[in-house]
């Protein structure tokens, strides 16, 4: 409740508008990742809807003191070179059945990239939990959720849905945005 108040007045003294609803369960991915504070501003569109949620974050920032804040802000440390272990642990934790929240940034770092990380997709084709695009617009002055999808397997069709709806956001620093699209659309 305090991190509600808190999430709303922040983006009311910002200017900014809330648009769509956090999703009762799933796979969020929050882009264009272009700088540090997507971190914070993610937590501010998930506290805006009263949820807290779980955020991928490279494991070489849980140092101390950072670290422990982090996990208090739901942080999980995420080894980018072995991240598969990771999302194996996830899947199994989502067919649990309990609220399962978990935020990606698929670009997988702040500066600008070749291809999107392919975790996300991964995760909702093992697990069947819809993935939902997150967003804040620092053009528009808005920030919250637009559409949802369960990877369908076609990886063409599905990115083309999320390529359609990033394409007129820009993030905080638009220079580092990476297109989106996956590796594996080149295989398919």
């Amino acid at each position: 409740m305090l991190r509600q108040r808190f999430a709303r007045a922040v983006t009311r003294v910002m200017g900014y508008k809330m648009v769509g609803e956090v999703p009762p369960n799933g796979i969020l991915v929050g882009a264009p990742h272009t700088s540090n504070w997507d971190f914070v501003t993610m937590l501010l569109v998930m506290w805006h809807g009263g949820e807290h949620p779980r955020v991928l974050v490279k494991k070489q920032l849980f140092f101390f003191p950072l670290g422990p804040i982090l996990r208090l802000f739901g942080g999980i440390p995420i080894d980018r070179e072995n991240a598969s272990t990771i999302v194996a642990e996830l899947v199994d934790e989502a067919k649990e059945g309990e609220h399962f929240r978990l935020v990606f940034a698929a670009e997988g770092t702040r500066s600008k990239g070749e291809y999107w990380k392919s975790g996300f997709y991964r995760l909702s084709q093992q697990t069947g939990l819809p993935v939902t695009l997150a967003f804040f617009e620092p053009k528009t002055k808005t920030m919250g959720f637009g559409p949802s999808f369960v990877a369908s397997g076609d990886v063409k069709a599905d990115m083309d849905l999320v390529r359609e709806f990033y394409a007129d956001k820009v993030g905080i620093r638009p220079k580092n945005a990476t297109l989106p699209r996956l590796r594996e659309e080149e295989r398919a």
